[in-house]
């Protein structure tokens, strides 16, 4: 079986208050911008550190001899003093009460409150501005608002595909790779499987020399396009942003002349994820997350369930594209595997892109473009600026010059969802593959345009899925239970959490966070139990081996009347592995 791809400021510092004095370069610095507050610390020998009468005094004095209606507004955290300026003051009159303080002998530190920002700026990447994919509000991925939590860092990202052209955007991000296409003239580096997965180019000198219908074409430079979406270089005043620019790029060469075969795709993915392929060096930097923006014809055969299911158990999630037939995804691999996140792709405004795979496998839909409109002659690009734009190389046949070009394809969304994989799987290492699956799922958006034939949870939305992993508390509006429920072998337990005060019907989004702590999540059912008895079932027996469940899933409960008392069941079903309900919340 041939495989081809699927393209066409600062932070305020407080200190706490010592007998010691201010250090000299502490003491003098000043306000640069209007400042509204002081923060003043008092040494422990003084009444005003521990007398707010007293503090409130002494503002009101020392704002007096400045000229300035000053007054002690609270006391922090650190037993410092805050006192309010009256308003916005300006840097010049704001230093001259300062000064008044640090004139004071029992004044230990005075400083302006200044302001924190997130650090997530808009990044200065000089073609950032094109990406729409990245932040628009319509069809975008939302990817901005998670760079103040997670950029990707440590995480690796295996893309099998064409390999890696040489691209200063995204070599910084490059860790060591493998080329695993085993025939010498496919390859076309003299040699079949080597240390080097450098892309040697996979044009088409001729029509039909990829067998029947195949046409002649130039290189794609497919491998560097996707690792440029996941993590090309960020905030280097150069070219485009990756979404997990933190994380690093490993090429795993299997596209070459014609496509590449099932065989090498399968040692690639067990490599890929850490397993042993004989007569191929180990991996020394095993991949988290790996895309694989290719694809065939026919439903998913053992060799590639096999490997996936073996890479899913290592702890790697496989994210895999649609393809790209306006067909249902069910009749092409390895988007019909099971254990993988199979990714639509959607144009700029949020409808399907009419070349798109769907159906119910699919799991989720990110952004890929469209640099045609369905009714335009085929082979014309009338709409580059609603394509992905990333990395690539101007090279025909051979490489040439790097540079940057929109593309289109479930190629490019899937590379999305593998850089949203990286974000979240470096937020919190504890997530395993399923996890992260059910979490961009959760928190996926509506779509704002139309999908016939089905595209999955909706529009996977970066910012909001990193904030569901990260949240240490239920959302406002929720209830949650953290008294521990052991859940011994095969045995069913349950934790339950009585709901009142919640006007009508629960929705049709019902959030039910879930935190289990088991050694073997494949042994589990869990349920969401309604106060009328009707079940729910949010986790049947999938993960295999990995451990832990800690996510959110949604639930439509529209049906049901909200308050009264919720039950989560989790039924065991094997031996050998033990656990606890650690805590779940719900929220309305």
């Amino acid at each position: 079986m041939s495989v081809t791809l699927l393209a066409g400021s600062a932070t305020a510092s407080v200190a706490v208050a010592t007998e010691t004095p201010a250090a000299a370069p502490a003491a003098t610095v000043a306000p640069t911008a209007p400042v509204e507050n002081l923060i003043v610390g008092y040494k422990s020998s003084a009444t005003e550190a521990s007398s707010n009468t007293a503090a409130a005094d002494d503002a009101t004095a020392k704002g007096k001899k400045a000229g300035k209606k000053t007054k002690f507004d609270r006391r922090l955290g650190t037993g410092a003093a805050l006192v309010n300026l009256g308003g916005a003051t300006a840097p010049a009159d704001a230093a001259n009460v300062m000064a008044q303080f640090r004139a004071d002998p029992d004044v230990a530190y005075v400083e302006p409150d200044s302001r924190a920002y997130a650090m997530a700026v808009t990044p200065n990447d000089t073609e950032y501005a094109k990406q729409w994919d990245l932040f628009e509000s319509t069809a975008g991925m939302n990817v901005p608002g998670a760079w103040d939590t997670t950029t990707g860092s440590g995480v690796t990202v295996a893309v099998i595909d064409t390999g890696y052209v040489a691209h200063s955007d995204v070599a910084p991000n490059i860790v060591a790779g493998y080329d695993f296409i085993s025939t010498s003239s496919e390859a076309r580096d003299g040699n079949g499987r080597d240390s080097n997965p450098a892309d040697e180019g996979d044009w088409n000198a001729t029509d039909g020399e990829c067998g029947v219908g195949s046409k002649a074409s130039t290189s794609s430079w497919h491998g560097t396009h996707v690792a440029g979406t996941i993590a090309a270089a960020t905030n280097n005043s150069k070219g485009v942003a990756g979404i997990a620019y933190g994380a690093k790029i490993q090429p795993v060469r299997v596209l070459g002349k014609c496509g590449g075969a099932t065989s090498d795709i399968v040692d690639a993915i067990t490599w890929a994820s850490g397993g042993s392929v004989a007569g191929v060096p180990a991996n020394a930097t095993p991949a988290k997350v790996i895309n694989m923006s290719l694809g065939g014809s026919g439903t998913c055969g053992t060799s590639y369930q096999n490997a996936i299911n073996a890479a899913v158990a290592r702890g790697t999630t496989v994210v895999v594209a649609a393809g790209n037939s306006n067909a249902n995804a069910s009749g092409f691999s390895p988007a019909s595997c099971n254990n993988v996140i199979n990714v639509a792709s959607t144009n700029r405004a949020g409808e399907r892109s009419y070349y798109s795979n769907f159906g119910t496998i699919i799991d989720i839909a990110a952004p890929g473009g469209e640099t045609r409109r369905a009714t335009d002659t085929p082979g014309t690009v009338t709409t580059p600026e609603n394509a992905i734009l990333s990395t690539l190389n101007a090279g025909t046949t051979t490489p040439g010059a790097e540079s940057y070009k929109p593309y289109q394809g479930t190629s490019m969304a899937a590379p999305h969802v593998a850089g949203l994989a990286a974000l979240l799987k470096s937020a919190k290492s504890s997530l395993t593959p399923a996890q992260i699956e059910a979490a961009i799922k959760a928190n996926a958006r509506p779509l704002p345009g139309t999908c016939t034939g089905g595209c999955g949870a909706g529009i996977a939305d970066a910012a909001a899925t990193v904030a569901a992993v990260t949240s240490t508390t239920p959302p406002t509006g929720g209830f949650e239970n953290t008294t521990d429920v052991a859940i011994g072998d095969n045995t069913t337990v349950e934790s339950s959490i009585t709901v009142s005060g919640v006007t009508g019907n629960a929705p049709a989004t019902l959030k039910v966070g879930v935190n289990i702590v088991h050694s073997y999540i494949g042994d589990l059912k869990v349920d969401l139990v309604a106060p009328d008895g009707t079940v729910y079932t949010v986790h049947n027996r999938s993960g295999g081996s990995t451990d832990n469940i800690n996510q959110v899933f949604t639930v439509n409960a529209s049906s049901e009347v909200a308050n009264g008392t919720w039950k989560l069941r989790v039924n065991d079903n094997a031996g050998g592995d033990t656990g606890k309900i650690d805590s779940w919340n719900l929220t309305f």
